[in-house]
C-alpha cells in the first residue's frame, strides 16, 4: 500500500490514519501515547479499544483526522480466538481467576458447530464487568477492581459470521473466526457459547485480524507506524469528487443540496477535490440536503 507523507497538504500538522498491529501487553492508551512520539503531535486517538492481551488491528487517527475516528469505529471487525471449554474466569479470558469449572467431556464437534451457528445474526449481549462502559459515572472495570458487580442491560450486536476451526476435543478447545458489528464483546460470545453447551468457557489468544477493509498484515508496530491519507483511511465509505466551486462551498462548511454534491442515499460520503484530497465527510440532513459532519480542509 502506498504511504503518504506525515504532513498535511494544507499545512505543517501531521494528519492521517495509521494501521497499527498492536502487540500483546499494550493497552490501547499505551499505543496512543507512543503514537504521539511517533507522529510528533499530541492529537492522536484510536478507533476501538483492544484488550491488553489482545493483538491485531488498531486504527489511529492523527491530527485533525482524529475527528474521523467515529467512522472507523463503526466499521465491522473480524477476530480470531480460541475458546476453552469447562473453565469460567473472572475476566472471561485467561488473564482472570478461575470462578467455576465444568465437566464438558460429553461435548461433541457437531454440538460445538451447531451451537456456535445459533449466535449468527442479531443477538443481545450483557457487557462484561471488565469493560469500559460507564454506569453512574464509573467504568465497569473500575467497579470490578473493587470487587463490585452491578446489573448490566443487554445490548444489541450483530454477528455477521462465525466459523469454527480446529476443534480439539481432547483438550476441550476450539478456534473461531468472528466477523461482527462494532460493540461486540468476543469474550462474552465465548462465555455464552460455553453456557449454551451446558457448562462454561473463556477465551485465549484473541486477535483482531480486520477492521473494515484493513487487514492485520497491513499493520505495523507503533514504533514504526506510518500514515495514510484521510481519503485512503476512510476508503470503506463512498467517495464523491467535486469541482472547484463546490469544493469552496465544502471548505466553508455549507449545507448543500444532495444533487449539488452528486450523492444519493443515506451516506455518509467522503468529499474529495480534483486532486483526490479529502475535504470533508458529509451526511444526510433535512429533506434533500446534506451537511458537513467533519471538515478537514477549512477555507482560508
Amino acid at each position: 500500500m502506498a504511504r503518504d507523507s506525515r504532513r498535511d497538504e494544507s499545512g505543517p500538522e501531521s494528519i492521517g490514519i495509521s494501521i497499527v498491529d498492536k502487540a500483546a501487553g499494550w493497552t490501547s492508551h499505551d499505543v496512543v501515547a507512543r503514537g504521539r512520539g511517533t507522529f510528533g503531535t499530541r492529537k492522536v486517538g484510536h478507533s476501538g479499544t483492544l484488550d491488553p492481551d489482545a493483538t491485531g488491528v488498531l486504527l489511529l487517527g492523527v491530527g485533525r483526522a482524529t475527528r474521523l475516528l467515529r467512522y472507523l469505529t463503526d466499521l465491522p471487525k473480524t477476530y480470531t480466538t480460541t475458546v476453552v471449554l469447562g473453565i469460567e474466569t473472572s475476566t472471561l479470558d485467561d488473564s482472570g481467576e478461575v470462578t467455576a469449572t465444568h465437566d464438558m467431556g460429553h461435548v461433541s464437534a457437531e454440538e460445538i458447530e451447531e451451537i456456535a451457528a445459533t449466535f449468527v445474526g442479531d443477538i443481545e449481549q450483557i457487557p462484561p464487568m471488565v469493560s469500559a462502559i460507564k454506569i453512574d459515572g464509573k467504568r465497569l472495570y473500575e467497579l470490578a477492581r473493587e470487587g463490585i458487580e452491578v446489573e448490566r442491560e443487554p445490548r444489541p450486536v450483530t454477528i455477521h459470521s462465525l466459523v469454527v476451526n480446529a476443534i480439539d476435543l481432547a483438550n476441550l478447545r476450539f478456534d473461531i473466526e468472528v466477523c461482527c458489528s462494532s460493540g461486540t464483546y468476543i469474550r462474552t460470545l465465548a462465555a455464552d457459547i460455553g453456557t449454551k453447551l451446558g457448562g462454561g468457557a473463556h477465551l485465549t489468544n484473541l486477535r483482531r485480524t480486520k477492521v473494515g477493509s484493513f487487514h492485520a498484515d497491513q499493520g505495523l508496530p507503533i514504533e514504526t507506524a506510518e500514515l495514510i491519507s484521510p481519503a485512503e483511511g476512510l476508503r470503506d465509505y463512498e467517495a464523491v469528487e467535486v469541482d472547484e466551486s463546490t469544493a469552496r462551498d465544502v471548505t466553508h462548511g455549507k449545507v448543500l443540496l444532495a444533487e449539488a454534491l452528486g450523492v444519493s442515499g443515506a451516506g455518509p460520503w467522503r468529499v474529495l477535490d480534483a486532486d483526490g484530497q479529502m475535504l470533508a465527510m458529509y451526511e444526510s440532513h433535512r429533506g434533500d440536503t446534506v451537511k458537513p459532519a467533519v471538515v478537514l480542509v477549512i477555507a482560508p
